[in-house]
């Protein structure tokens, strides 16, 4: 019985049209080395831009440029009956465009957006660490998000 439904479940895969991502021809070997990011303008941006290469790699001789702007906003999450804000969300968009290097035309372009949360019930310190981490897990977020977003697009 498991054996006609795992046969059942390859089947409808390969007639959905289903391809690796990394398999030959996928759309993850397409950009694997092949795209340069625009350089960052912050800590943030840094960190975004560092996740991006994690995943696409450095390219040598880039076949594509991608730019992305940042949008970085923090919101009180939680408030003690003392009126302390003891909980912090902070939410980030990235938009961003795919371009073609030798002609500059847009590939693909989108926006991203997600949130992560961090606790301000400790010192000073700790608060600035536990902001920075979250600014981090954002960052790493977005850029799992976004070639996510690229390779789901078959360039």
């Amino acid at each position: 019985m498991i054996r006609i439904c795992v046969l059942l479940v390859i089947l409808a895969l390969t007639g959905c049209g289903f391809q690796p991502v990394y398999g030959p021809g996928g759309a993850g070997a397409a950009l694997q080395n092949r795209v340069i990011v625009d350089p960052p303008r912050d800590r943030e941006g840094f960190l975004l831009v560092r996740q991006l290469e994690d995943r696409l790699g450095r390219a040598a001789d880039p076949a594509y440029t991608l730019s992305v702007a940042l949008e970085l906003t923090q919101e009180d999450g939680a408030i003690d009956p003392d009126g302390d804000i003891r909980r912090f969300h902070l939410i980030g968009t990235a938009i961003y465009e795919l371009r073609e290097s030798g002609t500059g035309d847009i590939v693909r372009s989108d926006a991203v957006n997600n949130f992560v949360g961090y606790s301000a019930t400790g010192t000073t310190v700790a608060t600035l660490a536990a902001q920075r981490d979250a600014q981090e897990r954002l960052m790493t977020i977005l850029a799992n998000q976004i070639v996510q977003q690229l390779q789901a697009s078959r360039l």
